[in-house]
């Protein structure tokens, strides 16, 4: 008995031995290596930069009051299209009392000069008509008496206008009443009725009471840098891709270039302009965020492969095509346009080639 599990432990011990020395043997052995392949598409190549900035309306202005005073009522609500002359609001006037108590007494006086002046005419009007004096004596009379008549209506009229912001020989309101000077949409309304407003004068830019734009004319504003701006030139074609609108690109022509940079962040940015071709069945809201790419260069429907593919020989371009199952020859090729993923390639392959992939 005890010498058949001798036998035993011997024979395990030589299978353990055995096995241990196979795999080793195995794993010693060198897998062969294979290789990928990758083959031309035709494709559009388009060599571009970017440009980020916002969709702004080409024409955009802010309605600004003549006189000051307190918004009465609004005629309109944001978003509402208005055109030139449309009632926007009505301010109603709170006259400075320095200033109203001035014109009566401007009144007062004027009304005393005229009683004056008219008793005198009235006088020299008698004697005239009596041939007591000449016409030439008389008339510096009546020059006088149609002054005060002019003095004493001008007063009437600025009491008119501080008061009210108008006169009643002016027909229209135009002084309290706010219209639009241009046809639009109306973008903006910064005050409610009952806010108090300033007029516009040499010395103040005024209160707007509302932003108008022509959302018909859109342009696109943005930066590009300082490395990119030697690449661009007005005539250019963008495509423009707007944040809030998913999956739908719009076209736009490069129409300025700012001459002068501006640091921002430490890098120097050119603002650029862009003109947009707008769509019917998209609604372009003002201040829309945007990214414009600016097409370089372009190349439709050519042969191209990705720039991963390609080996370098000194100034050579080559890539390995297979030729047979696993095996592959060098075969030097002429490039063309590239977009940083794919390159053209002008000679050297066919479409049906296949093109080793580097490990």
């Amino acid at each position: 008995m005890k010498t058949f599990f001798k036998i035993l432990l011997g024979l395990i011990i030589i299978g353990a031995i055995g096995y241990t020395m196979y795999f080793l043997y195995q794993k010693s052995q060198v897998k062969p290596i294979v290789y990928e392949t990758d083959v031309p598409i035709v494709i559009d190549i388009i060599k571009k930069t970017t440009a980020t900035g916002s969709v702004v309306p080409r024409k955009e202005i802010e309605i600004k009051p003549v006189v000051s005073g307190i918004i009465d009522e609004l005629y309109v609500e944001e978003g509402e299209l208005v055109k030139k002359g449309d009632l926007i609001a009505r301010i109603r006037i709170i006259p400075n009392m320095i200033n109203v108590n001035n014109a009566k007494s401007r009144i007062e006086v004027a009304k005393i000069n005229l009683t004056d002046v008219k008793r005198n005419y009235e006088r020299q009007l008698s004697l005239l008509e009596k041939g007591v004096i000449a016409k030439a004596d008389f008339e510096s009379y009546e020059t006088a008496n149609k002054n005060a008549h002019e003095e004493l209506e001008t007063a009437q009229e600025t009491l008119e206008l501080i008061q009210e912001g108008q006169t009643k020989n002016a027909g229209t309101q135009t002084n309290t009443l706010i219209k639009s000077t241009i046809d639009g949409m109306i973008l903006d309304i910064p005050i409610e009725i009952g806010s108090q407003v300033i007029e516009a004068n040499n010395f103040n830019a005024g209160t707007t009471i509302a932003t108008i734009a022509d959302m018909g004319e859109m342009v696109f504003e943005g930066n590009i840098d300082e490395t990119e701006v030697g690449k661009i030139k007005e005539g250019m074609s963008l495509i423009l891709v707007i944040g809030a609108i998913e999956d739908i690109q719009f076209e736009a022509m490069l129409e300025h270039i700012s001459p002068k940079g501006v640091e921002v962040n430490g890098a120097v940015q050119f603002e650029i302009k862009a003109d947009i071709k707008l769509r019917e069945d998209q609604f372009i809201r003002s201040g829309y965020s945007a990214n414009a790419n600016i097409v370089l260069e372009k190349a439709d429907s050519v042969l191209a492969i990705s720039e991963s593919l390609l080996q370098f020989e000194k100034d050579t371009v080559f890539v390995e095509v297979e030729t047979s199952p696993q095996v592959f020859e060098k075969r030097y090729i002429k490039t063309g346009l590239s977009d940083g993923i794919n390159i053209e390639v002008v000679e050297g392959l066919s479409k049906d080639d296949k093109i080793k992939k580097q490990l």
